[in-house]
């Protein structure tokens, strides 16, 4: 899962990005308020994780920016604030979430897996399909309740699919979804994480369709 991390202090966001990545996120980190505006008119991410302090452009501003776009995409605000005021003027400008500083990297993950799961309409923990569940918390796949034992790249691929049942995704998607700026990504490596799927699971679960992309269909 692709996410952006828009963080100015350093010490503070190496820590979260790379506790961030340590969770299976792709995290894309910026330090920039005008920078962070940018990458977010030109790509895709899955969470967004704002720092409201800034240089440049204010993260008010970057979220009201957003959702004058259209964009949907959930934010969690980290703030120094604990006002009503201010989490009342973030919630009326599109924030989903807060967390204030200092937080525990624990509560972090968990409040994200539930924004995650709030955007994709699912009210449970755990995706289910056909004897395959998997566990977005404690990173585990079972399928007719035997541990499949999936890399972190299988994991996050099967995730996305099973997240967007009865929907193609390309592998353009996946890989935008799958790895941040900073990672290198051979031409043939989802096709590799899908192989290694197939082989592991039901190989009828994921579909290819030519010319466009894989599909978890509907029963």
């Amino acid at each position: 899962m692709r996410l952006l991390l828009v963080e100015d202090d350093e010490i503070l966001g190496e820590g979260l990005a790379e506790g961030l990545k340590m969770e299976g996120y792709a995290v894309d980190w910026l330090t920039n308020g005008k920078l962070a505006d940018e990458a977010l008119k030109l790509n895709s991410y899955e969470l967004i994780v704002l720092d409201l302090n800034l240089p440049d452009m204010e993260g008010l501003d970057i979220l009201k920016a957003l959702r004058t776009r259209k964009d949907e995409t959930p934010v969690m605000v980290l703030t120094a604030k604990d006002t009503v005021p201010d989490r009342v003027e973030g919630l009326d400008s599109g924030a989903d979430d807060f967390v204030i500083k200092p937080f525990e990297l624990d509560e972090v993950c968990a409040r994200l897996r539930a924004l995650a799961r709030r955007n994709e309409g699912r009210s449970v923990p755990n995706i289910e399909y056909k004897g395959i569940v998997l566990d977005p918390a404690a990173h585990q796949v079972t399928w007719n309740d035997e541990k499949v034992d999936l890399s972190q790249k299988e994991f996050e691929i099967l995730s996305f699919l099973m997240s967007n049942i009865g929907k193609v995704i390309s592998r353009a998607r996946l890989e935008e979804s799958l790895y941040s700026w900073d990672s290198d990504v051979e031409s043939n490596t989802v096709e590799v994480h899908i192989h290694h799927l197939r082989k592991k699971l039901d190989s009828s679960i994921i579909r290819t369709v030519r010319g466009v992309g894989y599909i978890i269909d509907e029963d």
